[in-house]
């Protein structure tokens, strides 16, 4: 029990750690992109820039809209970040270490059905935005809150269409044996990655993650030429800093899931998987939180090199293009493992 008090501890701490950290990189690729500085004023290099917006936000007036829903109102920031740090849960984020004579996994929970725990939590962030929208009494917020729901529901079809092809191919449904799954050698120098077995799946994958995170080019429920600010548009202080983390929150868990998912996990080519030591332990969550980050870094370039799609195109996109596309690639598995 201390051990998994030890875990839950040590995984929220660097959660909470990362969220500033990509608050700072995200304007700097930004101003990169757009042939700015960026933040430089507050500290070396503006690194303590996320810490006064932290203080901004927690110390400016906190309004409630008069004919606000009260309950709702309240609850729904809490609804949407929670689902991303709960299904973070189950992502294993190193391989395992001896402590006291006992095997430790680094993991928080390892259930048999813990791909199936994640979609179903991350699901759970629609109603924090469907909540936050309809409470707020505005309707520039309700017609965020529409959007968003809608865009969750269409993009969580595809994604399990993908995340299934892997189930395929695993034949498991626990994280880290989908993990080791992936371990041995596939072809020549390549490592037995789902993203080389399940290429299509992955790609359908990507592209459903942006759209579940609400991501450009698919923030259509934020898009501030036309909603102002979205479902969040009535929030301010520390309740507006909480739909901030959860988008942040859910960023971090959806890129854990595509690395576990499709990229080895932990798991890289002449590290041995079976070692118990401090150091394999170590050096196999450098390997994962590295992996992470690209997927990261890959989310805010997107963000400032793509403009944001017509709302449309991004449910044509979501219906007549990845539900297709991700039927056939399970017609394609399920063939190619009979045949086989």
């Amino acid at each position: 029990m201390i051990l998994l008090a030890v875990k839950v501890l040590l995984a929220l701490a660097v959660l909470m750690t990362c969220l500033p950290l990509l608050v700072y990189l995200e304007r700097k690729i930004a101003a990169y992109c757009q042939g700015r500085i960026g933040p430089n004023r507050v500290g070396p290099f503006g690194l303590f820039q996320p810490v006064a917006d932290v203080v901004k936000l927690f110390f400016k007036e906190d309004i409630t809209p008069r004919d606000a829903d009260k309950g709702l109102y309240y609850i729904a920031p809490v609804l949407a970040m929670l689902p991303g740090a709960l299904a973070f849960a189950i992502v294993p984020f190193g391989s395992q270490v001896e402590v006291g004579g006992e095997i430790v996994r680094l993991q928080i929970a390892d259930f048999e059905v813990g791909i199936l725990f994640a979609l179903a939590a991350l699901g759970l962030s629609v109603y924090g935005v469907s909540f936050g929208g309809w409470a707020s009494a505005s309707k520039y917020a309700l017609l965020g809150g529409v959007r968003s729901s809608a865009q969750l529901v269409s993009y969580e079809v595809g994604l399990s269409l993908a995340v299934i092809g892997v189930l395929m191919v695993s034949g498991t449904t626990k994280m880290s044996e989908i993990v080791l799954s992936q371990t041995g050698a596939w072809w020549g120098w390549l490592p037995q990655w789902n993203v080389f077995r399940q290429p299509v799946a992955f790609l359908v994958f990507l592209v459903a993650m942006f759209a579940e995170n609400q991501r450009l080019p698919f923030d259509l429920p934020e898009a501030e030429p036309e909603l102002v600010a979205g479902f969040h548009t009535e929030y301010s202080s520390a309740k507006f800093a909480l739909f901030f983390m959860g988008e942040y929150m859910a960023m971090i868990t959806m890129s854990a899931l595509a690395v576990t998912l499709f990229f080895g996990g932990w798991h890289f080519p002449g590290i041995p998987t079976d070692s118990t030591s401090l150091g394999a332990g170590l050096l196999t969550s450098a390997v994962f939180v590295t992996k992470v980050w690209f997927f990261l870094f890959l989310y805010i370039f997107v963000r400032w090199a793509l403009p944001r799609f017509r709302y449309d195109q991004v449910m044509q996109m979501g219906w007549k293009v990845l539900v297709p596309v991700g039927l056939a690639n399970l017609a394609v598995t399920a063939t190619v493992g009979v045949l086989r």
